[in-house]
């Protein structure tokens, strides 16, 4: 499908009122048309990947074209100059966690830019960091624990950033590094434990719902069957 044709496409499927119901969550950045994942997902399908159609789609600065690039791109094509660039374009955080789910975490560099992105200053790339580490820790099947526990340090030192988009990613990526097996279970309530006695209220917000979730009975109870 040609990339004119998919503008068009999308510019018919827009839904002025699911723009203003996405500002209250605040989703959505610049040009932004109101069309669901669901609708995106099955135009994704419909296009196939296509790695030069995913680029021309994420130039045209239009929110759901940049969610649709990062559903067709082909991971394998992605450089860290294009990931670079991408993430300094985020102007919203369904935007940053799209793009780690759907095309970051599937590259070669995902864990690099992890960790790198985590310490950067500007809130949607910061929050990159801990989606991908989220993502990862869900979706990674080959990485070791040690990778995971290299995490932790890192969740800690960014839990007193206050930003609403970072702390909620800090929180994110410590909840599911723990439930990815028992050790890490452990490893990351030690680590929401320490965070809590930070004079944060942020940090104590991320500590207190970690630990409300990873030491539940669900989470425990689950962890104990693997």
């Amino acid at each position: 499908m040609p990339y004119d044709e998919i503008i068009a496409r999308l510019h018919s499927m827009a839904d002025p009122e699911a723009v203003a119901g996405m500002a209250k969550f605040k989703v959505g950045g610049r040009h932004t048309l109101g069309i669901s994942m669901p609708d995106l997902r099955a135009l994704a399908k419909e296009i196939g990947k296509n790695h030069e159609l995913a680029l021309q789609l994420w130039a045209s600065g239009i929110h759901e074209a940049r969610i649709l690039a990062s559903l067709i791109d082909r991971p394998q094509k992605v450089t860290e100059s294009q990931m670079e660039q991408w993430v300094q374009d985020f102007d919203s955080w369904d935007v940053c966690d799209q793009c780690c789910l759907n095309l970051f975490r599937k590259t070669p560099m995902a864990q690099q830019k992890a960790v790198a992105w985590s310490s950067r200053p500007e809130e949607f790339v910061k929050r990159a960091g801990f989606a991908l580490m989220a993502t990862l820790a869900v979706h990674d099947k080959k990485a070791g624990d040690e990778t995971f526990l290299a995490w932790l340090p890192v969740i800690a030192r960014a839990a007193d950033d206050d930003r609403n988009f970072v702390k909620k990613a800090v929180n994110w990526a410590l909840r599911q590094i723990g439930k990815r097996n028992l050790t890490l279970n452990r490893a990351a309530l030690e680590t929401a434990r320490q965070i809590q006695q930070l004079e944060s209220k942020s940090a104590r917000w991320i500590a207190r719902d970690a630990i409300k979730e990873l030491a539940g009975e669900k989470v425990q109870h689950k962890l104990a069957a693997k």
